[in-house]
C-alpha cells in the first residue's frame, strides 16, 4: 500500500479532568495505543461511541483494520450473568457499540485484534462467557496485582496458531485484569495460556486475522502482535 493503513481504535467513555478547571464528560484512549500503531506501520482513527443507525458499519467501509481497546468490565447480561461484588459499572453505550463495531468488521473481513476488554468482547459475542473476578478461581492476584498499574507475567503461545507465528516463544507481557474467559465462544480457539492455566490469547481460525490478546501490548516496546495486525489490514482487498 502507498500509504499506512488506517486502523480504528475504539475508546473509553468517561469523565476526565484537564486543564485548570475541566471536568467534563470525555471519550479517551491512553495515548501508547496511538503511538503503538503508528510505530507498528498504521494510522491510528479514534472510535468513540455512536448510537446512530448503520454507524458501525459506516465506520468499517473506512477502515483497513479494528482495535477494540482495553477498559472496563463488560456489563455481565451480556453473556447471561448476573454482576460479581468485584464487576465494576458496565458502559452500556460502549458494550454495544464496540459488539456493533466487531458484527460489522467480521462480516467485511476486516482484521481484528482485540485487546484485554477486547479479546474478552470478542469472546462474549460469539456467544462464550467470563469468569468475573479471576482470583477467585485461580486463588491469587498476579494477573492484576496492583491498580493502575501494568504487571509482567509469563504467557505460554499454542503452536501451529497465529498467535504462535506472531510470537513464537514464551514471553513476559504486560497484564492489568481481574476477569477473563470462562467459556470460549463459538468459532473461536486458545492461543495462549498464563502458568496458571488462564486463557491469555484466543483467535479465530483461518485466514481472516482475528486475534485477542489478554495483556497489554502496548505497554511495551515489543511491536509484533501490532505488526502483525498491520500486515494483514496491508493485504487486505
Amino acid at each position: 500500500m502507498s500509504t499506512r493503513p488506517l486502523i480504528g481504535v475504539t475508546t473509553y467513555l468517561t469523565r476526565a479532568r484537564w486543564g485548570v478547571a475541566w471536568d467534563l464528560p470525555a471519550a479517551l484512549l491512553p495515548a501508547a495505543y496511538p503511538e503503538h500503531v503508528r510505530r507498528a506501520g498504521g494510522l491510528a482513527a479514534m472510535l468513540p461511541p455512536d448510537d446512530t443507525p448503520g454507524a458501525a458499519e459506516a465506520v468499517v467501509r473506512r477502515l483497513d483494520a479494528l482495535v477494540l481497546a482495553g477498559g472496563e468490565d463488560l456489563g455481565p447480561a451480556l453473556y447471561g450473568a448476573s454482576p460479581h461484588p468485584r464487576t465494576g459499572a458496565a458502559v452500556p453505550e460502549r458494550d454495544a457499540w464496540e459488539m456493533s463495531l466487531l458484527s460489522a468488521a467480521l462480516e467485511r473481513g476486516l482484521p481484528v485484534l482485540g485487546i484485554c476488554r477486547g479479546m474478552q468482547l470478542m469472546n462474549v459475542h460469539a456467544g462464550g462467557t467470563l469468569t468475573q473476578h479471576l482470583p477467585d478461581e485461580v486463588g491469587h492476584e498476579a494477573h492484576n496485582p496492583v491498580v493502575g498499574a501494568f504487571t509482567d507475567h509469563l504467557v505460554t503461545p499454542v503452536p501451529g496458531t497465529r498467535t504462535a507465528a506472531l510470537l513464537p516463544e514464551a514471553i513476559d507481557v504486560a497484564t492489568h485484569h481481574h476477569q477473563s474467559v470462562a467459556r470460549l465462544g463459538e468459532g473461536l480457539i486458545a492461543t495462549a495460556h498464563a502458568e496458571d492455566g488462564t486463557i491469555e490469547a484466543l483467535e479465530r481460525p483461518g485466514d481472516a486475522f482475528v486475534v485477542g490478546v489478554q495483556w497489554h501490548p502496548e505497554a511495551r516496546p515489543d511491536l509484533r502482535v501490532l505488526r502483525g495486525l498491520v500486515r494483514a489490514a496491508e493485504q487486505s482487498p
